[in-house]
C-alpha cells in the first residue's frame, strides 16, 4: 500500500495539516474550560479525583491525545471519500469552520457557554445603567465566563493565523488534484490509538473520570462500548464498569435484583434480600388548631455548625439559642448530597418523589393554609418546583429567578444565581406588613445561599474573618483561611435567621408557629483533600442538622431528609415525634444508576460502596477494602447497604409500575 501522502500531493498535507492544527486549538480550549469548571488538573470545587500527579497527567494526555488522533484521522478518512473522485478539493477555509464549527457547538453546549455570555453581558449592561462603572462591569465578568471568551477569541485569532500561513506555504497548483491514499499511516495511527484509548484508563480511575470529561474521549467510548454491548443491555467492555456477562441481557451492572428468584442480577450481594423500607404517605388534612409552620433552609449547612466557634466566637449562636429552648438532631443526612433532590424528599418524604407526588405544599394547601415562598435560589431549577407543588400552591412566590436583577455575582445560570438574605427579609417585610396577613395559617418557607460556594459575596459582613478568601485563590494550601470564609458565611445566614425570629416575635406569631431549621446537605472544605459536597459519602459532605422550636424531637439514630415531612406534620398536630432506628440511605447519582451508594446507622456509622472501582468503606474508620474480598462484620455491613438499596429500587419500582 502507498503511504499516506504521495510526494506531489502537497494540497493534501495542507489539509490534513490544517485539520489537525485545528483540532489542536480546540483541544486547548476544551481543556482549559473543562479545568475552569472541573479543576481536572488544579482540583476545586466538586472534584473529588483530579489528575494532580505527574503520572495520572501523563496517562491522562496519552488517552486524550488518542482520542483526538482517532478523531482527526476519522474526519480526514471522511473527507477523502466524499471527495476522492472529484475533480476539485473543496475550499479548506470550508472545512475548517465546518470541524471546527461543530466542535465548537458541541463545547458552547457541554459548557452552557451560550446562557453564561449572553446573560453576563445584560447584566454588566443594567449595572453600568443603574450607574455603576466601568471597572465593576468588568469585575462583574471576571469568571469562567471571562475565560471563557478569552479562550474563544485566542482560538479564533489562531485559527486564521494558521490557515494564512499554510496557505501562503502551500499554494494552490492546478497540478495538486490527486487524493492521498489512505493507507498503513493511517490504519496504523487509528487502531495503535484505539488500543491505547483502551489500555490508558484502566491505569486510574481519576484518569478515566478525566478522559469522560472530555468530548473527542466521550465520542469513542460511546462508541467503544456500543460495539461490545453484545446483549444489548447497555453495557460494553469499554466502560467503567465492564459487563461481566456480556452474552445474559439479564445480568450487568446496576441490573435490577429480583427478589428471591435464585439469580443475582447486578453482580452484587446476591440474591436480593427485601429489608422493610419507609414508603411514602398520602397527602393528610391538618385541622384543629392548625399553627403556622416556618421553614428555613440554610445552603450548604453543615451538621456541626451547632457548636463550632472561630476564634472564640460562635457559629451559629441564634440556632442554637433556639436548640436549647426546643429539639435539635444532628447529623441529619442528605439522601443524595445535592439541593435539588434533597428539597424533593424534604417536601415528599420520598427518596425519590415523582413529579405531582404528594408534599407539604399540596397538603397543608388543601387544609387551608396561605404559602409563602421567599428562596434565593430559582426553586424552578432541577423540576423541585414542579415535583412538590410549590410554584402551583404558593399565594407569594419569591425566588431567585424573580429577584434575578439582585443576585450577588453575574454569573445567570439557574444552577448559580443567589440572592442575599437581606433581600428575602425585604420581601416578607414587604408582604406580611399588616397583622391580618396571620389570620389564616401560614407556610412560609425560606431558603438562604450564603454558604454556598464561594462563600463570600458583597455586602456580607465579616464576623469570623478578617479577609475573606477569594475565589480565584482557593486552594487546599489555604484550607484554614477557607473554613473561616465558610464559616463567616454560616454566620451571617443566622444573623439573618435572627432577624426573621425578631420580626416573628414583635408580630406575635412565634408561639403558635412551628419552627423548623435545616440546611439540604453539607459540605466538605478539603478535610480529605476534596472541596464541595455529593462527590463522596462522608458525615461532612452528607450531613446537616435539624433544629426546630418545639421540643420533645428525638430519633433512636441517624435520620434523613425523607422523615421531614412526618415530623413537620406531627408537629403541626400537636405531637412530639419519634424516629426509631433504620439505616439511612445515601447515594451519588440516581437511585437506579448511581456511581455510589451508603448507608448511616448506628450513630453516625458510614458503610460505602463504589460501583466503579469495587471500592467499600467503613467511612467513619477509614478503612476500604474491595467488595469482592470483604469478610466478616466488613461484609455484613456492605452486604446489609446492598440489601437496602436494592429493597428501595424494588420499592420504586414497584410503586412506578402501580401508578
Amino acid at each position: 500500500m502507498r503511504n499516506f501522502f504521495t510526494k506531489s500531493d502537497m494540497r493534501g498535507k495542507l489539509y490534513f495539516g490544517a485539520i489537525l492544527a485545528l483540532i489542536c486549538v480546540l483541544g486547548g480550549l476544551e481543556l482549559a474550560l473543562a479545568d475552569r469548571k472541573y479543576g481536572l488538573f488544579t482540583g476545586g470545587f466538586g472534584q473529588s479525583q483530579a489528575i494532580d500527579t505527574l503520572t495520572e497527567r501523563g496517562l491522562f494526555f496519552m488517552g486524550y491525545i488518542c482520542s483526538m488522533a482517532m478523531l482527526i484521522t476519522g474526519i480526514w478518512w471522511i473527507i477523502v471519500r466524499i471527495f476522492r473522485s472529484k475533480k476539485s478539493w473543496p475550499p479548506l477555509f470550508f472545512l475548517m469552520t465546518i470541524v471546527g464549527g461543530v466542535y465548537l457547538l458541541l463545547l458552547a453546549l457541554t459548557f452552557k457557554l451560550g446562557q453564561y455570555f449572553s446573560d453576563t453581558m445584560s447584566f454588566a449592561l443594567m449595572a453600568n445603567l443603574g450607574g455603576g462603572s466601568l471597572t465593576d462591569a468588568m469585575l462583574f465578568v471576571s469568571n469562567e465566563i471571562f475565560v471563557g471568551i478569552a479562550a474563544l477569541l485566542l482560538g479564533l485569532a489562531c485559527y486564521i493565523y494558521i490557515f494564512r500561513w499554510l496557505s501562503r506555504k502551500f499554494p494552490v497548483r492546478s497540478t495538486d488534484l490527486i487524493w492521498p491514499a489512505h493507507g498503513r499511516l493511517f490504519y496504523g495511527l487509528f487502531f495503535s490509538s484505539l488500543l491505547l484509548a483502551i489500555i490508558v484508563p484502566g491505569a486510574s480511575i481519576d484518569v478515566q473520570n478525566g478522559l469522560n470529561r472530555t468530548l473527542a474521549w466521550g465520542l469513542f467510548s460511546e462508541a467503544a462500548n456500543t460495539v461490545t454491548d453484545f446483549d444489548n443491555d447497555g453495557y460494553g467492555w469499554v466502560s467503567s464498569m465492564p459487563d461481566q456477562h456480556p452474552f445474559d441481557s439479564a445480568r450487568y451492572p446496576l441490573a435490577l435484583d429480583i427478589p428471591a428468584n435464585g439469580i443475582d442480577e447486578d453482580g452484587y450481594g446476591g440474591d436480593l434480600q427485601l429489608v422493610a423500607m419507609p414508603s411514602q404517605q398520602p397527602n393528610t388534612a391538618i385541622s384543629g388548631n392548625r399553627p403556622n409552620l416556618i421553614l428555613i433552609v440554610i445552603e450548604s449547612a453543615r451538621y456541626d455548625a451547632i457548636g463550632t466557634q472561630v476564634n472564640g466566637q460562635p457559629v451559629a449562636p441564634n440556632l442554637e439559642a433556639i436548640a436549647k429552648s426546643g429539639s435539635v438532631i444532628a447529623p441529619v443526612f442528605s439522601h443524595v448530597g445535592f439541593t435539588t433532590a434533597s428539597l424533593k424528599s424534604m417536601f415528599s418524604g420520598a427518596l425519590q418523589p415523582a413529579i405531582g407526588s404528594s408534599s407539604l405544599y399540596r397538603e397543608l394547601k388543601s387544609s387551608g393554609y396561605e404559602i409563602g415562598v421567599f428562596s434565593g435560589q430559582p426553586e424552578d431549577f432541577g423540576d423541585i418546583s414542579q415535583t412538590v407543588g410549590m410554584r402551583e400552591n404558593a399565594d407569594i412566590f419569591i425566588d431567585g429567578e424573580k429577584l434575578k436583577h439582585l443576585r450577588a455575582f453575574s454569573n445567570g445560570a439557574q444552577g448559580s444565581i443567589l440572592v442575599d438574605e437581606s433581600h428575602l427579609l425585604n420581601a416578607f417585610a414587604d408582604k406580611y406588613a399588616g397583622p391580618a396577613k396571620w389570620d389564616k395559617p401560614q407556610f412560609l418557607y425560606f431558603n438562604f445561599q450564603s454558604p454556598h460556594f464561594p462563600y463570600f459575596h458583597e455586602g456580607m459582613p465579616l464576623a469570623l474573618t478578617d479577609r475573606p478568601l477569594p475565589r480565584s485563590e482557593i486552594s487546599a494550601g489555604k484550607r484554614d483561611q477557607l473554613q473561616q470564609t465558610y464559616w463567616n458565611a454560616v454566620h451571617y445566614s443566622d444573623q439573618q435567621l435572627g432577624e426573621l425570629v425578631s420580626r416573628l416575635k414583635q408580630d406575635g406569631v412565634w408561639d403558635n408557629s412551628v419552627v423548623v431549621i435545616t440546611g439540604d446537605h453539607g459540605e466538605d472544605l478539603f478535610e480529605d483533600g476534596m472541596l464541595g459536597h455529593g462527590h463522596n459519602i462522608n458525615i461532612r459532605q452528607y450531613g446537616t442538622f435539624l433544629v426546630t422550636n418545639r421540643p420533645g424531637v428525638t430519633a433512636d439514630g441517624p435520620i434523613g431528609l425523607r422523615d421531614y415531612r412526618n415530623i413537620i406534620l406531627s408537629l403541626l398536630k400537636g405531637k412530639k415525634p419519634h424516629i426509631a432506628a433504620k439505616p439511612v440511605l445515601m447515594m451519588i447519582g440516581d437511585l437506579d444508576r448511581p456511581t455510589q451508594i451508603g448507608i448511616a446507622e448506628g450513630g453516625s456509622n458510614i458503610t460505602s460502596l463504589r460501583f466503579d472501582t469495587g471500592e467499600a468503606c467503613m467511612v467513619e474508620q477509614k478503612r476500604c477494602a474491595n467488595v469482592r474480598s470483604l469478610t466478616g462484620s466488613f461484609k455484613d455491613r456492605v452486604d446489609r447497604l446492598i440489601r437496602v438499596w436494592g429493597s428501595a429500587r424494588w420499592q420504586n419500582r414497584s410503586k412506578a409500575e402501580r401508578d
